[in-house]
């Protein structure tokens, strides 16, 4: 397949912005109506979480950002009312949280193999829809087999150390690139966007990205 524009995406599977900008991306991709060459790289909010959280959540969010847990659990809610309107299912209340690494390390595996936006996917679906734990190797090498890739094989990819460095470097990259925020979008390495913005602002940028190359 031949693509007329590369976009990469730095985003984390436990960003619910992320997942929302996902689906705004695709959106403004359709409507681009030209072939995009999407490539996902790793940028993780929290690279100290430990693999298993201490806490749930809501209070997680709470000790964040100073807050009640009733005024998390409203943020939440707010957020869940906002990935509604792009046809996502979150549940908050089953989210599982903890070190994203594995699972990052999992999508170089996935795009190696040709299927990352599969697996990209089918991470961000487990977490927020289906409170499967995306810090467990076990839990990432089953939801790898379901899109196709050998569980045995990326167990055995987890238990060691393979693909970290190609994180660490995506990570340096956002840096250089005046990265403090996911989703961040990279056109033809030319246009940067930053943020889940409107379908149709993303869709102007691919525009405007393709008219300026």
């Amino acid at each position: 397949m031949a693509f007329n524009m590369k976009v990469e995406i730095w985003s984390d599977v436990v960003c619910p912005w992320c997942y929302i900008g996902k689906r705004r991306f695709e959106t403004a991709v359709e409507a681009f109506g030209e072939e995009v060459e999407v490539i996902w790289r790793s940028f993780e909010l929290d690279p100290g979480a430990p693999r298993e959280p201490a806490t749930a959540l809501d209070e997680a969010l709470a000790k964040k950002y100073g807050m009640t847990v009733e005024q998390a659990r409203g943020m939440l809610s707010q957020m869940t009312g906002t990935a509604a309107e792009e046809g996502l299912a979150f549940d908050f209340g089953r989210a599982r949280g903890g070190n994203t690494l594995d699972a990052h390390r999992l999508l170089h595996l996935a795009a190696q193999r040709g299927v990352q936006a599969e697996m990209k996917e089918r991470l961000l679906q487990a977490y927020f829809t289906e409170g499967r734990a995306i810090s467990d190797p076990e839990e990432l090498a089953g939801l790898a087999g379901e899109i196709g890739l050998d569980a045995e094989e990326v167990g055995m990819m987890l238990a060691g150390d393979a693909f970290t460095d190609a994180v660490r470097q995506d990570e340096l990259r956002a840096r250089e690139l005046g990265v403090r925020g996911v989703p961040f979008f990279l056109v033809d390495e030319s246009v940067g966007i930053s943020g889940a913005q409107p379908s149709e602002l993303l869709r102007r940028a691919l525009a405007s990205a393709r008219e300026s190359s």
